[in-house]
């Protein structure tokens, strides 16, 4: 049987994740991490899609992505995806799964709850240890920010001091409300 369509709708944003299939290493150097994001603008030029931030770990990725049109995320995922295992394959000589399964799309109110969403994927490595700023990852979106144009490009201005705030710990019940929302496929601020 085949798989149901995907419903993103266009306009709205998504936070997009996935994992390495029994969340093995996906990314090992950084040439593997240099790759997907230039897959991920070849992708964009492809399909037209603002990226809001982005985080790539050694095992998952997460995206908040911001399409023009119905059925974009699908269609901008299933290139990125596949044009990724085959250049995974052909480097590492292997086959078979990369990720865990089909990527996870949720939606994401455009209010408050984006900021909190993209403070979430923008702060990965700092909460995973892998950094003591935030800042210091280099293969996020935080790292490539330029505050005098993003704002132009995102759904709603970046408040002034984002920085701080990415590098300020989440609260617990922060971190509880967004994982429940993962765990649950709900959206964000639902």
């Amino acid at each position: 049987m085949p798989r149901s369509a995907r419903a993103c709708l266009g306009g709205i944003c998504y936070h997009v994740i996935n994992r390495g299939n029994r969340r093995t290493e996906v990314f090992h150097n950084p040439a593997d991490y240099a790759a997907f994001e230039t897959l991920m603008q070849r992708a964009s030029a492809r399909l037209p899609m603002r990226m809001v931030g982005y985080c790539l770990m050694p095992n998952h990725f997460h995206l908040v992505l911001w399409p023009h049109e119905d059925g974009d995320v699908s269609r901008w995922m299933h290139w990125l995806l596949t044009s990724h295992v085959r250049r995974y394959h052909r480097i590492n000589g292997t086959d078979g799964r990369i990720w865990q399964g089909r990527f996870k799309d949720f939606a994401i109110e455009q209010d408050e709850h984006l900021w909190r969403v993209l403070r979430y994927v923008e702060r990965n490595p700092l909460r995973a240890n892998l950094v003591m700023r935030a800042e210091f990852w280099p293969w996020s979106s935080l790292t490539k920010r330029d505050p005098a144009t993003d704002n132009d490009s995102l759904p709603m201005p970046l408040p002034n001091d984002w920085l701080e705030i990415v590098n300020r710990p989440e609260t617990e019940a922060e971190l509880v409300a967004l994982r429940r929302c993962v765990n649950r496929e709900l959206t964000y601020g639902a």
